[in-house]
């Protein structure tokens, strides 16, 4: 966390803008307020259903709380449903070794710490939906950049970087064209296409094009 917040202080950074105009960030702004509202507000029953699944499943508390980068690097607290055993974070550097992505990314298929309802959770999705919380409170938008855990971010290059000038988001351009590559550099080649294309037409293209997404089920 120290060392995201000294990313962010360091003046010699390069950050890609936001939305090049005050208007265009506040449309912006105010959309992410409205649609969380109404999606928290229609999903509330799934999300208590989803809860009250993962107290079952497996001990351990219902929210996995976990310090994320956000814009201009700051550090912020992601919520999403628990999708892996209690204690998981203290197992991933002996699972190293199994690491499927290159770069800053961890990610194994079959990871042994996910839980059995947490591969459904994972599978559609629904782990993420507690991030509406993370849009009202401005932490997130519903679009844009995914946010990278703390110490993945440490590995960033400076060119990398660049993705954290923006407000990360619960969907993104990668999520609906790229969902199954596993690989970092297309990742962060879309997300700065995303950044440098931006328009609220494309953030809603973005928003239908993510439900099909999602319903495909290729979630990992």
């Amino acid at each position: 966390m120290l060392l995201v917040h000294s990313i962010a202080e360091d003046k010699s950074r390069a950050w890609c803008d936001e939305p090049p105009s005050c208007g265009g960030r506040l449309v912006k702004r105010n959309m992410d307020l409205v649609l969380s509202s109404i999606a928290l507000a229609l999903l509330s029953p799934l999300m208590l259903v989803i809860a009250l699944a993962v107290k079952l499943d497996s001990p351990g508390p219902v929210i996995y709380r976990s310090f994320r980068a956000g814009k201009k690097g700051r550090s912020f607290i992601c919520y999403k449903f628990r999708t892996m055993v209690a204690g998981s974070d203290a197992l991933k550097e002996s699972l190293g070794r199994l690491n499927e992505r290159c770069g800053p990314f961890f990610k194994i298929a079959d990871d042994p710490r996910v839980t059995p309802f947490g591969r459904f959770l994972r599978k559609y999705s629904l782990d993420e939906l507690p991030q509406l919380w993370n849009v009202l409170k401005g932490d997130m938008s519903l679009v844009g950049p995914r946010p990278h855990p703390v110490e993945d971010c440490a590995q960033y290059s400076s060119e990398d970087r660049r993705r954290l000038g923006v407000t990360p988001g619960v969907t993104g351009l990668w999520q609906v064209m790229a969902r199954a590559n596993p690989s970092f550099e297309v990742c962060m080649m879309l997300d700065l296409v995303y950044i440098e294309k931006w328009s609220l037409l494309l953030d809603c293209r973005i928003l239908l094009k993510t439900i099909p997404a999602v319903l495909a089920g290729e979630g990992q």
